[in-house]
C-alpha cells in the first residue's frame, strides 16, 4: 500500500507520459532486463487467470534488417515504387528498438467475451508505455496499412495471432510539449443522465 505523497508522485510521472515517434528518438533503447520490466507492468493489466491474449516480440540488432526487409517488400506488394519501397525499410530502422504487439483473441471463449479479452490488450499495452516511460524512454505505438501486408503478419505471427503494430523504442532526442488533445478532459470524461 502506498501513501497519499507516493501516489501523487506516481500519479503525476503517469500524467507527464507523451508520446515519442521513431523520428525523435535516439540509442539508447531499452535493454533486455528493462524490456523484462515493460512485460511485468503488461502482465499486470486487467486478466482472466490462465486467459494471456496478447503477446510482445522485441525486434532489435539484426532483426531490425529483416524487417527492413518486410517493410520494403510490403512498399513494393502496395505497388510503391523503389524510392517509396527504400523509405519505409528507412522508417522501420529509426527506432532503436520495435516491439511488434500481437493478439490472439479467442472468440469462442466459454467465460471471457472477446470484448473483454480486447480491454485487456489494451490495457498491457498502455502498461508497456508507461512503463517505458517511466524508465526514461520514449515509445509510441505504429501501425496502418503495413500491419495488414500478408507478409508481415505471416512473418510475425503464429496461428491465430494478429499483429497489431509496433511500438517504437528509444531515448528522446528532446522533450516534446504535453499532449494536446481536442476537448482533452471534458471530452473523455462525461457525465451520464
Amino acid at each position: 500500500m502506498t501513501d497519499k505523497a507516493s501516489g501523487q508522485a506516481a500519479l503525476q510521472a503517469l500524467l507527464s507520459r507523451y508520446s515519442v515517434g521513431p523520428k525523435h528518438l535516439q540509442e539508447p533503447g531499452p535493454g533486455r532486463d528493462e524490456l523484462a520490466l515493460m512485460a511485468q507492468a503488461a502482465l499486470r493489466a486487467p486478466d482472466h487467470g490462465e486467459l494471456l491474449p496478447f503477446r510482445f516480440k522485441i525486434v532489435q540488432g539484426a532483426a531490425r534488417e529483416r524487417m527492413a526487409q518486410l517493410f520494403a517488400a510490403a512498399a513494393r506488394a502496395a505497388g510503391k515504387d523503389e524510392a517509396a519501397a527504400a523509405l519505409d525499410a528507412e522508417r522501420a530502422l529509426r527506432p532503436p528498438v520495435s516491439v511488434a504487439v500481437l493478439a490472439r483473441i479467442d472468440l469462442g471463449h466459454p467465460q471471457v467475451p472477446a470484448h473483454e479479452q480486447w480491454a485487456c490488450v489494451g490495457g498491457a499495452l498502455s502498461n508497456f508505455l508507461t512503463a517505458a516511460h517511466l524508465l526514461g524512454y520514449g515509445g509510441k505505438m505504429l501501425s496502418g496499412a503495413k500491419v495488414r501486408d500478408p507478409g508481415i503478419q505471416a512473418a510475425f505471427c503464429d496461428p491465430g495471432e494478429t499483429l497489431l503494430g509496433w511500438i517504437a523504442l528509444g531515448t528522446p532526442l528532446r522533450r516534446p510539449a504535453g499532449p494536446s488533445r481536442k476537448g482533452g478532459v471534458d471530452q473523455a470524461l462525461q457525465d451520464w443522465a
